[in-house]
């Protein structure tokens, strides 16, 4: 399955999860393709949070990233 990442305010990626190393893989594996920390950013689907350890199910995707400071 080929899964459409928008990253909000850099880009949109397709990544085909057959070639992620892992068996059925994460949100946390498509952060990680795209070389981004799940501390850093919210993934959402269907403009709802889901956790990133949870097996990849939906064909889009999106990446917000999260701000911090004082």
């Amino acid at each position: 399955m080929r899964v459409t990442v928008d990253v909000k305010g850099d880009a949109v990626h397709e990544i085909d999860l057959a070639e992620l190393p892992a068996a059925e893989p994460s949100y946390a594996d498509l952060l990680a393709e795209l070389e981004l920390s799940p501390h850093e950013v919210s993934v959402l689907v269907d403009g709802r949070p889901v956790p990133e350890d949870q097996p990849v199910d939906a064909e889009e995707v999106t990446v917000l990233r999260l701000i911090t400071g004082g």
